[in-house]
């Protein structure tokens, strides 16, 4: 409410802080691929698993423009095969 008044948000507009779940899942993210952090740890609650796999994917469209492109360099992709 103080920093809606101080027109620091629209009004009926709140934040609501991120969860220490979500922090903590996003920098686990951005540090390893998920696949090592399961070989890591023998257990992992499935709330954390889901949040780290959440995290793990890319967030703007160019990103996932750019990761979902498979070029292997090849001119002729049946060579590339070979």
């Amino acid at each position: 409410a103080a920093a809606a008044a101080l027109g620091l948000l629209p009004l009926g507009k709140t934040q609501s802080p991120e969860s220490l779940l979500d922090i903590a899942a996003r920098k686990v993210a951005e540090k390893w691929p998920f696949q090592r952090v399961e070989e890591r740890f023998e257990r992992i609650p499935e709330p954390v698993q889901r949040r780290i796999v959440y995290w793990s994917f890319p967030r703007s469209e160019k990103e996932i423009c750019m990761y979902s492109s498979f070029n292997t360099g090849a001119e002729d992709p049946a060579a590339a095969v070979g």
